[in-house]
């Protein structure tokens, strides 16, 4: 079993970037598959990332070119890069894993740990 700590979030304007860490803690040995989704107000929660136990990765298409995914396993820490930050962006980010894949999903359902979430806001 795995615990998921999300940091990093904040406020900030379009255009500007924000990196989320994600710390795991508990059975970090096993190379767990990692992602990110997020919650916007009034809306379910939707896949952003995906980072599978062999560094393949899988964004969302409104993301793509914007955000970047990575993993340190050393420090069992999941990033995500989010540069070029839209308004629409402004949600809830959740890091979630499960065991390891060698295929990547976005689906909410093929994650079993999730974290607290973190606020991410842009504002125009």
């Amino acid at each position: 079993q795995v615990q998921l700590v999300e940091s990093g979030g904040g406020s900030v304007q379009a255009g500007g970037s924000l990196s989320l860490s994600c710390a795991a803690s508990g059975d970090t040995y096993t190379r767990y598959s990692m992602a990110w989704f997020r919650q916007a107000p009034g809306k379910g929660r939707e896949g952003v990332a995906n980072i599978d136990r062999e560094g393949d990765t899988a964004y969302a298409d409104s993301v793509k070119g914007r955000f970047t995914i990575s993993r340190d396993d050393t420090k069992s820490t999941l990033r995500l890069q989010m540069n070029n930050l839209k308004p629409e962006d402004t949600a809830v980010y959740y890091c979630a894993a499960d065991w390891p894949r060698s295929w990547t999903t976005l689906s909410e359902g093929a994650f079993r740990y999730w974290g607290q979430g973190t606020q991410v806001t842009v504002s125009s």
